[in-house]
Protein backbone atom coordinates (compact mmCIF):
# COMPACT_ATOMS: atom_id res chain seq x y z
CA UNK A 1 0.00 0.00 0.00
CA UNK A 2 1.22 3.52 -1.16
CA UNK A 3 2.07 6.18 1.45
CA UNK A 4 -0.53 8.91 1.86
CA UNK A 5 0.39 11.66 -0.03
CA UNK A 6 2.90 10.33 -1.83
CA UNK A 7 1.18 11.13 -5.05
CA UNK A 8 0.76 14.61 -3.80
CA UNK A 9 4.60 15.20 -3.23
CA UNK A 10 5.23 13.50 -6.48
CA UNK A 11 3.45 15.93 -8.74
CA UNK A 12 5.00 19.19 -6.46
CA UNK A 13 8.63 17.73 -7.61
CA UNK A 14 7.64 17.24 -10.91
CA UNK A 15 5.77 20.64 -11.53
CA UNK A 16 8.99 22.08 -9.54
CA UNK A 17 11.53 20.29 -11.88
CA UNK A 18 9.50 21.73 -15.01
CA UNK A 19 9.47 25.51 -13.57
CA UNK A 20 13.26 25.16 -12.39
CA UNK A 21 14.19 23.83 -15.69
CA UNK A 22 12.33 27.06 -17.18
CA UNK A 23 13.87 29.47 -14.78
CA UNK A 24 17.58 28.12 -15.36
CA UNK A 25 16.83 28.18 -19.20
CA UNK A 26 15.91 31.69 -18.83
CA UNK A 27 18.41 32.96 -16.03
CA UNK A 28 21.68 30.59 -16.65
CA UNK A 29 22.98 33.02 -19.30
CA UNK A 30 23.39 36.13 -16.59
CA UNK A 31 25.08 33.51 -14.13
CA UNK A 32 26.96 32.07 -16.77
CA UNK A 33 27.65 29.19 -15.60
CA UNK A 34 27.75 25.73 -17.78
CA UNK A 35 24.97 23.67 -19.09
CA UNK A 36 22.97 22.23 -16.14
CA UNK A 37 19.63 20.02 -16.87
CA UNK A 38 16.89 19.08 -13.97
CA UNK A 39 17.11 15.24 -13.85
CA UNK A 40 15.37 15.20 -10.79
CA UNK A 41 13.50 16.61 -7.57
CA UNK A 42 12.59 15.08 -4.36
CA UNK A 43 10.64 17.26 -1.65
CA UNK A 44 10.06 16.78 1.99
CA UNK A 45 7.00 15.87 2.53
CA UNK A 46 6.62 18.95 4.96
CA UNK A 47 7.52 20.94 1.65
CA UNK A 48 9.87 22.73 3.30
CA UNK A 49 12.65 21.65 1.53
CA UNK A 50 13.45 20.39 -2.28
CA UNK A 51 16.58 18.76 -2.95
CA UNK A 52 17.24 19.51 -7.13
CA UNK A 53 19.61 17.11 -9.20
CA UNK A 54 21.27 18.99 -11.82
CA UNK A 55 23.81 17.25 -14.58
CA UNK A 56 26.36 19.14 -15.84
CA UNK A 57 28.09 19.81 -19.23
CA UNK A 58 31.01 20.07 -19.03
CA UNK A 59 31.97 18.03 -16.56
CA UNK A 60 34.75 19.77 -15.63
CA UNK A 61 32.58 22.60 -14.53
CA UNK A 62 29.88 20.28 -12.70
CA UNK A 63 31.19 21.75 -8.96
CA UNK A 64 31.26 25.44 -10.24
CA UNK A 65 27.94 25.34 -11.79
CA UNK A 66 26.51 23.26 -8.70
CA UNK A 67 28.02 25.98 -6.23
CA UNK A 68 27.06 28.67 -8.35
CA UNK A 69 23.18 27.55 -8.68
CA UNK A 70 23.51 27.18 -4.53
CA UNK A 71 24.71 30.60 -4.19
CA UNK A 72 21.38 31.75 -6.41
CA UNK A 73 19.13 29.76 -4.31
CA UNK A 74 17.42 32.81 -2.61
CA UNK A 75 17.11 34.58 -6.12
CA UNK A 76 15.92 30.99 -7.78
CA UNK A 77 13.50 30.26 -5.29
CA UNK A 78 11.72 33.94 -5.43
CA UNK A 79 11.49 32.91 -9.60
CA UNK A 80 9.89 29.84 -8.17
CA UNK A 81 7.58 30.97 -6.03
CA UNK A 82 6.40 33.74 -8.86
CA UNK A 83 5.68 31.38 -10.76
CA UNK A 84 4.02 28.00 -9.25
CA UNK A 85 1.69 28.97 -6.61
CA UNK A 86 1.80 27.37 -3.67
CA UNK A 87 1.46 27.62 0.08
CA UNK A 88 4.94 27.16 1.00
CA UNK A 89 7.98 27.68 -1.96
CA UNK A 90 10.05 25.23 -0.76
CA UNK A 91 13.83 26.14 0.58
CA UNK A 92 16.27 24.44 -2.81
CA UNK A 93 19.37 22.74 -2.63
CA UNK A 94 21.25 22.22 -5.39
CA UNK A 95 22.97 18.19 -5.88
CA UNK A 96 24.94 17.39 -9.21
CA UNK A 97 23.82 13.83 -10.26
CA UNK A 98 26.30 12.22 -12.09
CA UNK A 99 23.89 9.05 -13.08
CA UNK A 100 24.38 9.92 -16.71
CA UNK A 101 28.57 9.90 -16.65
CA UNK A 102 28.35 6.79 -14.55
CA UNK A 103 25.81 5.21 -17.01
CA UNK A 104 27.84 6.68 -19.93
CA UNK A 105 30.96 4.50 -18.25
CA UNK A 106 28.89 1.32 -17.92
CA UNK A 107 28.03 1.39 -21.27
CA UNK A 108 31.53 1.60 -22.78
CA UNK A 109 32.68 -1.25 -20.31
CA UNK A 110 30.01 -3.61 -22.10
CA UNK A 111 30.94 -2.46 -25.33
CA UNK A 112 34.32 -2.89 -24.85
CA UNK A 113 33.58 -6.46 -23.47
CA UNK A 114 31.20 -7.56 -26.09
CA UNK A 115 33.61 -6.23 -28.74
CA UNK A 116 36.57 -8.19 -27.17
CA UNK A 117 34.09 -11.48 -27.70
Amino acid sequence: MAKKGTGRLQRIADLIQTEMARILQREMRDMNIGMATITGVTVSPDLSHAKIFVSVLPEESAKDTVEALNDETKNLRYLLAQSVKLRVTPDLRFIYDDSTLRGNRISSLINDVLKDK
